[in-house]
Formats: C-alpha cells, sequence, structure tokens
C-alpha cells in the first residue's frame, strides 16, 4: 500500500513539474527609451521593433515600454532602479543608460541590454558587466554610405548632414558622412559640396568644435526645421538626417521645399518621407539595432545570455544602406557604386574618420581605395 500511494505522490510531482514548465511565464522584458518613445520612426523604433521580433519568437514573453522624458542619465538610471525588480531582462536604448552598472550589479539575475555605450563606473571609467550586454554601432560606416549616395545622387553640388548633439554617435556619422562624400568626389567624378553653417556648428563631449550642422537638440523639431530651412536656401538638396525626433523638423522643410531629399538614419524612413504622392527618402543609412536586440534577447531567453561590451558594423551585418525595391530613390548605377564602396567597407579595406579616432574624413584608411 505505501508502495503504490508512493508511486502515486511520485507521478503527481513529475506531472507537477511537467504543467509548470509548459504554463512557465516567459521573460519579462522592458525597453526603456529617453526621451523620444518607442515610435520614433528611428533609433528608438528600430530598437524596439527587435523586442517585438523577440516576442513574436517567444509568445510566452512579454514587453513593456518605458519612457524617461527627460534626457538626463540620472533620470535615467534612476528609472531602471525603480522598476528593475519588475523584469528579467531590461532594454536600455541610448548613452544616456550608461551609469546602470551599479543597479546592474545589485540585480544579478536582471539581463541587461546597453545600446550605443558601454556601461560606466561612478568615477565615469568604462567597465564590463557579466550581465550587461552593451553594444556600440560603426555609426562612420552607415555616415560613410550616406555621403556617398547623398554626392552620387546631388543636382545643385550641394548636400549636408544635420545632427542633434555632437555626442560621440553623431560626430561618427558627419564624419563618416564627410568621408563618403570625399571618397565618392574622388572616385566617382562626383563634385559634391559639404555645406556646413557656422551658426550651427558642433562641440563635442571635448570642447572641440567640429563643424556640422547642429539642431543642439534630439527633440526640438521646430528648430529642426529653422536649420533643415536654412540649408536649402543655401542650395542643398540632399541632407542626410542623424538628429533623431528633433530630425522631423528637417522633413518639414525638406516636404515643403519640393525639391529636396532626404537620406533617414538608423533605420528605414522611407514611410517617414511620405509627402502626399512623393516621397522625399532618397535612402536610410542602417544601423541595424532590431537584429541585435533580438538575437541577445533570445540568448537571454534561452540561458547562453553574454555579457560585454561589442562593437558591432559591417562585418557583421550591422551597418548598411535601404536598396530595398520601393523603400529607396536610388538610381541603379548609384546602387552598384555604393555597393561597391560597401563592399570595400566591409572588408575593412576602407576605415572612414571617426570620433577620437584620430583620422579625418580627408585622409581616413581607404581614401584612396579602389
Amino acid at each position: 500500500m505505501k508502495h503504490r500511494l508512493f508511486s502515486f505522490l511520485a507521478v503527481l510531482f513529475i506531472l507537477s513539474l511537467f504543467a509548470s514548465s509548459c504554463f512557465a511565464e516567459g521573460l519579462r522584458v522592458a525597453i526603456v527609451t529617453s526621451p523620444n518613445d518607442v515610435h520614433d520612426g528611428g533609433f528608438n523604433e528600430n530598437n524596439y521593433d527587435g523586442t517585438v521580433a523577440f516576442s513574436k519568437d517567444n509568445p510566452d514573453a512579454s514587453v513593456t515600454t518605458v519612457q524617461e522624458k527627460t534626457g538626463d542619465p540620472a533620470s535615467c538610471v534612476k528609472v531602471i532602479e525603480d522598476i528593475v525588480a519588475d523584469y528579467d531582462a531590461i532594454v536600455c536604448v541610448g548613452f544616456q543608460f550608461s551609469g546602470i552598472v551599479e543597479a546592474a550589479e545589485d540585480n544579478p539575475d536582471v539581463k541587461f541590454l546597453l545600446i550605443d555605450s558601454w556601461p560606466a563606473d561612478d568615477t565615469g571609467k568604462e567597465v564590463e558587466v557579466s550581465n550587461i550586454n552593451a553594444m556600440k554601432f560603426a555609426e562612420q560606416e552607415g555616415g560613410f554610405l550616406a555621403g556617398v549616395a547623398a554626392a552620387l545622387s546631388t543636382k545643385t553640388k550641394k548636400i549636408a548632414v544635420v545632427n542633434g548633439i555632437a555626442f560621440p554617435t553623431n560626430v561618427n556619422y558627419q564624419y563618416g558622412f564627410m568621408s563618403g562624400v570625399n571618397y565618392a568626389n574622388r572616385h566617382y567624378g562626383t563634385e559634391a559640396q559639404i555645406v556646413e553653417l557656422a551658426s550651427y556648428s558642433g562641440t563635442d563631449v571635448t570642447g572641440q568644435n567640429v563643424g556640422g550642422n547642429y539642431i543642439g537638440s534630439f527633440v526640438d523639431q521646430a528648430n529642426g526645421k529653422v536649420v533643415g530651412q536654412a540649408l536649402i536656401r543655401e542650395g542643398c538638396d540632399v541632407i542626410f538626417v542623424a538628429a533623431g525626433g528633433a530630425g522631423m523638423g528637417v522633413f518639414t522643410a525638406a516636404k515643403e521645399a519640393g525639391n529636396v531629399y532626404i537620406v533617414g538614419c538608423d533605420a528605414d524612413q522611407y514611410n517617414d518621407g511620405a509627402n502626399g504622392d512623393s516621397n522625399i527618402i532618397l535612402t536610410s543609412a542602417l544601423k541595424v539595432m532590431d537584429m541585435n536586440v533580438r538575437r541577445v534577447l533570445n540568448d537571454a531567453a534561452s540561458g547562453n545570455f553574454k555579457g560585454g561590451n561589442f562593437m558591432l558594423g559591417a562585418d557583421s551585418d550591422s551597418t548598411g544602406y535601404v536598396k530595398t525595391p520601393g523603400r529607396h530613390q536610388l538610381t541603379d548605377d548609384a546602387i552598384t557604386k555604393i555597393d561597391a564602396a560597401f563592399a570595400l567597407l566591409k572588408a575593412g579595406k576602407i576605415v572612414p574618420a571617426s570620433s577620437f579616432s584620430g583620422t579625418k574624413p580627408d585622409s581616413f584608411k581607404g581614401l584612396d581605395a579602389e
């Protein structure tokens, strides 16, 4: 009798384990953005798309969006500290979240994805943390492709890049764009002039004037429109916009002008370029965050999460440009030439100038490569 009772209880125990595994709650994920929300049409939305793709891979998982509206790094960290107990994985979108080290170390079972920055301790020193997968992307590569595309497409031979704030990621885009224009001028016979307005020049984190055209914000669409209009008055007919939500103001200026193309940034922005029956998007420079967010979250769900600081670029298909039919307005000849330059970029024969690289847009590795 006792033997039968033991066997019965053992079966019940096994069945309960099986049931709990079948109906176990999936990974609880939060994606935290600042200062724009996940529907900004670019940087934040591309990361959010990665979480959406992950949730389709894992129907039992949940994804919650959280917005910190100020952009203040201390406030961003406070938001993470406030929610960390409620989630298994947190996607921290932007350099504003670099100070999450203490929150991560205090919660070793929570997996963190940090986009666009390495984690930094309270002294500002960059560190690696076992439960933070930090991704930086080679923005200068996407900027380079944008520059080649713009130089090959301009009719007025005047083009420009508009950025938000001169943080290293934005300077990377600027220098990469300038490198691409110089490459196209040298190898493809273009004669594009990069227009920079002194009143909108940027100052980087070291206090150096880096030139360019900076809105001074990632959210100020009104000033973005002012900067866009000023460049259009100077004759620019192709403008690369890497300015977050503020860049939508430049889009508006281009739509109102009617004869100006925009090169989108971070994600495919063709939908944002709709202007009645036409579209202002020439192409978009890609920083392929969605694919990598999806990959790392799937690793977290399967128990294969790996912490560390990772630089991602063309060699892992993490940078690129849009040439999907119906999503760009490049000529076939332009695509052939951009692809040729991209092949050299992917092979490491071209290394565009970037922030703190020690090279400049007129003297980078591969300027003479063919």
